[in-house]
């Protein structure tokens, strides 16, 4: 086997670029100091009038312009989620240095959880209360979910395949693991994958009717708390990250920077229920085994995993029951960045996939903000308190969304 290929004979998939917007920061480098300080980032509401809500906290991107990244007109005709989704590729592309791809074999898989909602919001309002006639002319572009997928590719001139996936919180691992696919199958040679999310007082009502959304208006700071005993629900996050991908042979010729390795991709369904995980976690075990049989590895090949770990007390203890069932008493370290981060849907997957990278570039596991006792249906070794120094083997990333659906990354660190 060619060390530019898998064991399989594939190309093997170097990470190149990769940019980020999200509640812990708007580059790379700062998300990657507040992760390891586990420092958490929720706090009450500004983005809107929160006063009549249930919950009234969040982890919002704040210090976050889009302005310099789409101009003053333009930047109106977009949504906010387009706004966190483009900065957060463009960032990914100038990090990875003179592409030099033909723009046909140039592609862009950009996910989301629901797409365009402030405007969605914003014109529903608009229409009920002052008539259609005043509805945006912009209306549709803005709110439609692929609208992040072409506003990169016609930015950046790439006219290869461009498209939008929308599996709620899978979606930016599915989008990442897709983005490899393309490449393996021969129809990019260099993808820009990841995804993005923003939310509204309407998105933060409705996860609150559910019973999703940690209630802890009194303590915002420490209301996300993956695996701990006292987890009562996520805390609704926006942000966005994007990786740059492309064949090692091809950035190792460019001298490209190479950042790790997407070495395996496991997606499949639950077909259970449309939002609590299939009992035992067997839908996330079965994922996990399929990233790791792509990868061509073994459970004790992981050096650590980055869990789903949304802090709500049925999807974290099937998550850690998918865990034993795969890895059994010789699990990994374990980190659960929503501690930090909150969830942010459809960017989730994508920013604990740069996360991952950071760890095994730096032998650096961050700390889960907020545990202080792991609950004694967890069993597992959930890195909590302060950072771990682990070993350089691979890395395991989960998501897991409603639907049913599951994706699972596998990365190598930079050699």
């Amino acid at each position: 086997m060619s060390e530019l290929l898998d064991y399989r004979g594939r190309p093997r998939i170097a990470v190149t670029g990769m940019g980020i917007k999200c509640p812990a920061g708007t580059d790379v480098e700062s998300v990657w100091a507040t992760m390891r300080a586990g420092q958490s980032m929720a706090a009450p509401i500004e983005l809107f009038d929160a006063a009549d809500l249930e919950v009234r906290f969040a982890c919002e991107t704040r210090n976050f312009d889009p302005e310099p990244y789409f101009g003053p007109k333009d930047v109106r005709r977009q949504d906010r989620v387009t706004h966190l989704g483009y900065a957060a590729a463009a960032d990914a592309i100038e990090s990875a240095g003179e592409l030099g791809a033909d723009p046909e074999q140039c592609a862009v898989v950009a996910a989301t959880g629901v797409g365009g909602l402030t405007t969605l919001e914003e014109n529903c309002h608009i229409f009920y209360e002052r008539g259609p006639s005043r509805v945006s002319p912009f209306f549709v572009p803005m709110m439609m979910p692929n609208a992040t997928a072409g506003v990169i590719s016609m930015k950046f001139g790439f006219t290869g395949p461009a498209f939008c996936v929308s599996t709620a919180c899978a979606a930016g691992t599915n989008a990442i693991g897709e983005g490899v696919r393309l490449i393996r199958d021969g129809s990019a040679e260099v993808v820009i994958a990841g995804g993005t999310e923003a939310f509204t007082a309407v998105t933060v009502a409705a996860f609150a009717r559910m019973g999703a959304l940690s209630k802890k208006n009194d303590d915002p700071e420490h209301a996300s708390r993956p695996f701990d005993v006292d987890r009562d629900g996520f805390v609704i996050a926006e942000g966005a990250a994007f990786l740059v991908l492309e064949p090692y042979e091809r950035a190792l010729a460019r001298s490209a920077t190479i950042h790790g390795e997407i070495a395996g991709y496991g997606r499949n369904s639950d077909a259970y229920h449309i939002t609590a995980p299939s009992p035992g976690g067997a839908g996330a075990s079965r994922c996990m085994q399929l990233a790791l049989d792509d990868a061509g590895l073994n459970p004790n090949d992981i050096g650590h995993i980055n869990a789903h770990g949304t802090s709500t007390p049925l999807n974290d203890a099937a998550e850690a029951e998918a865990i034993r069932k795969v890895f059994g008493d010789a699990a990994p370290p374990i980190t659960a960045p929503k501690g930090v981060l909150g969830h942010m849907i459809g960017g989730a997957g994508a920013a604990e996939a740069v996360i991952s990278l950071l760890a095994l570039r730096d032998s650096v596991l961050p700390p889960t903000a907020n545990l202080t006792q792991i609950g004694e249906e967890i069993g597992l070794d959930v890195v909590h308190g302060s950072e771990r120094e682990i070993s350089t083997q691979p890395a395991i990333s989960n998501s897991f969304g409603f639907g049913g659906h599951n994706a699972s990354l596998v990365l190598r660190g930079p050699e």
